[in-house]
């Protein structure tokens, strides 16, 4: 799974070994049992999935959009014959993935958003400017790169990517810096790109977060569609679990936090209002999906910041599927940005 991540994480990239994070509580969260099936839909280094493996004589079907990530997993597959279904995907469309494997329900679905320690470690995928590398930031290494965003994208464009993506207040003249930087000559590694934000915004840097944090974070989820990916993942997760079943979700910055607070929250009270979005639905479509399992979202303690860093701004939220419909997917109502030049 992918694990061992700070919020604001994309920014945070020095050396660091795997380490899951909150690890206790998604266990204790999911409560695996043995004869049953769980979706990793975030699988990384295989953190999260290797403990669940062991906490039960379960069977975990682990998704990731990275092909090196499910590359890696063999081996932790060759540890538990029969047990582990590593599949290159997309975890918005697990409902998909496990009809192909004979599946209309599982019992459990972790995902631990954002990017990867695994990612951020190696400078040649360019998440992070602790190592200077090709300006990259795919997940799945393919489409767009980064570099082609902020060498081609309007000034315009540019800005509301960083600025409703990444929440930066300073979006327009890093656009605009952008622009006129590329103008001279192409952009292409993570350091020229962080240097351009540094001298816009006029601040050094510490350990926890640099200047350039957030353009990087705005330009990471727009290249890979990852806040629409978790509302598709959430809604995925609603049809595929089992009444019963549990969904923990791990965030680690406040996009995607308001996202999970909103699905929770909407598949757990007396219904949603209607939307104007949405087609009428049966007054029993409207009955709770979910029964949360803690109110408020989970953090983690000093002693696990200490060891892990990245760990400092995760939230973890669980809850358990009830007998009652799946709801329909409004992403305005999750709060998902939408971006003008997207429409």
């Amino acid at each position: 799974m992918m694990a061992g991540r700070g919020r604001n994480s994309s920014a945070v990239g020095g050396p660091a070994r795997h380490i899951p994070v909150m690890l206790s509580e998604v266990l204790q969260a999911l409560a695996p049992e043995s004869g049953e099936i769980i979706v990793d839909g975030t699988f990384g280094a295989g953190g999260y999935t290797e403990a669940i493996l062991q906490s039960a004589d379960c069977k975990v079907i682990a998704i990731d959009r990275d092909s090196e990530a499910i590359a890696a997993g063999v081996a932790l597959a060759k540890r538990f014959p029969g047990r582990l279904d590593l599949v290159c995907g997309r975890f918005g469309a697990m409902d998909e993935i496990a009809e192909r494997q004979g599946l209309d329900a599982v019992d459990g679905v972790a995902l631990d958003l954002g990017v990867s320690s695994m990612q951020l470690d190696q400078a040649a995928r360019g998440f992070s400017f602790m190592q200077d590398g090709p300006l990259d930031m795919r997940m799945g290494q393919d489409g767009p790169s980064a570099a082609d965003v902020v060498n081609t994208l309007p000034e315009g464009d540019l800005a509301e990517i960083i600025g409703k993506l990444g929440e930066e207040r300073r979006c327009r003249a890093i656009a605009r810096a952008i622009v006129a930087r590329r103008a001279e000559e192409p952009i292409t590694t993570t350091g020229e790109l962080a240097e351009i934000v540094a001298r816009v915004l006029g601040r050094k840097w510490d350990d926890t977060k640099h200047p350039a944090t957030r353009t990087f974070q705005g330009l990471r989820l727009y290249l890979n569609e990852e806040l629409d990916e978790l509302a598709k993942g959430l809604s995925a997760a609603e049809r595929l679990l089992k009444a019963g079943g549990r969904l923990v979700v791990v965030t680690f910055h406040s996009l995607e936090d308001r996202i999970a607070k909103r699905f929770f929250a909407t598949r757990s009270g007396p219904g949603p209002r209607a939307s104007r979005h949405l087609p009428e639905v049966s007054a029993a479509s409207l009955a709770p999906s979910f029964r949360l399992l803690n109110r408020h979202p989970l953090e983690p303690n000093q002693e696990e910041i200490g060891r892990n860093p990245r760990a400092r701004s995760a939230r973890l939220r669980a809850a358990e599927r009830t007998e009652a419909p799946a709801f329909p997917l409004d992403l305005a109502a999750l709060g998902v940005p939408r971006l003008g030049f997207c429409i």
